[in-house]
């Protein structure tokens, strides 16, 4: 989760779709110019040990667009591909 945020800040395209499950990627990541992340809180986490294949990562990502200041609050669901563990889907609050 925070190797992907940091790519979110760095819009490090090419990390966030080989990160990303293949039967949910999409073919691009749009980055919108007007926001700047600021810092990021791991909420909560369930699973996601060296023993399972799933897991799930709860988070605020906080930002600013257009010089306001805002919170992105998801949890995000990720599975094990290959032996790594790559970025399912997530629901916002």
């Amino acid at each position: 989760m925070r190797s992907r945020y940091s790519a979110f800040v760095l819009r490090d395209e090419a990390y966030l779709l080989r990160t990303w499950a293949a039967a949910t990627r999409p073919r691009t990541v749009d980055f919108d110019p007007e926001t700047r992340w600021t810092g990021l809180e791991v909420l909560d986490t369930t699973d996601g040990t060296l023993f399972h294949t799933t897991g799930t990562v709860t988070f605020a990502a906080h930002y600013t667009h257009a010089g306001e200041p805002g919170a992105l609050r998801e949890r995000s669901r990720f599975e094990k591909d290959g032996g790594a563990w790559v970025y399912v889907d997530g629901t916002f609050d």
